[in-house]
């Protein structure tokens, strides 16, 4: 299986991107040892649009790996959306939204790569218990796929389908990074295999 791996990060005094690049090794290591083949793209890098959507289309599964800044992804991986993804309206990715002059095409429909999956790995500041609890302040009993309900949106425009979202929580004040090597060691091999 060929598969992308996206790193969402950008660079922060605070958040050098470490603990992402990390997930991306031990993502690349274990899929590798399962015998898939992996290419990379990095959002806070120069990045040739055309080349990208390439890899896309190359793609049977992308795992989009990615830090969660103010409830959503970085600004360099919007700003990577927009252009790549944009880029790959003409039919590469998807034909426009679907929709034909005319007819009752549904919104959304013109997606290009069906067949593909998706998984997105993100690590965040909040702790679990800040989701899927109503008693919770912030989130009112909202969950991870809540909170990312728009990148979602992006991938199924372009009919791709959704593996079960991968998350480390708490990654500044209370880090349990052995534990969550294991966990996504074998979410892996769970939701992609061999």
């Amino acid at each position: 299986m060929n598969i992308l791996i996206i790193n969402g990060h950008h660079y922060y005094p605070f958040s050098e991107g470490k603990l992402n690049a990390h997930m991306i090794d031990i993502a690349t290591s274990t899929l590798s040892a399962m015998g898939h083949d992996i290419q990379h793209s990095a959002v806070d890098s120069d990045y040739d649009v055309q080349q990208e959507i390439e890899k896309h289309q190359w793609a049977d599964t992308i795992i989009l790996q990615s830090p969660v800044n103010w409830m959503g992804v970085t600004w360099k991986m919007k700003k990577y959306m927009d252009e790549v993804y944009t880029a790959g309206m003409a039919g590469q990715l998807c034909s426009g939204d679907g929709r034909h002059r005319g007819t009752d095409d549904q919104y959304g429909t013109g997606g290009t790569l069906s067949g593909k999956k998706y998984m997105l790995a993100l690590t965040y500041n909040a702790p679990k218990e800040a989701f899927d609890n109503a008693d919770q302040f912030l989130l009112q009993g909202k969950g991870v796929d809540d909170m990312f309900l728009p990148i979602h949106l992006n991938f199924r425009f372009f009919d791709m389908t959704a593996l079960e979202t991968f998350a480390c929580f708490d990654v500044m004040k209370n880090p349990t990074i052995a534990d969550d090597e294991i966990r996504f060691k074998h979410h892996l091999e769970q939701q992609i295999g061999a």
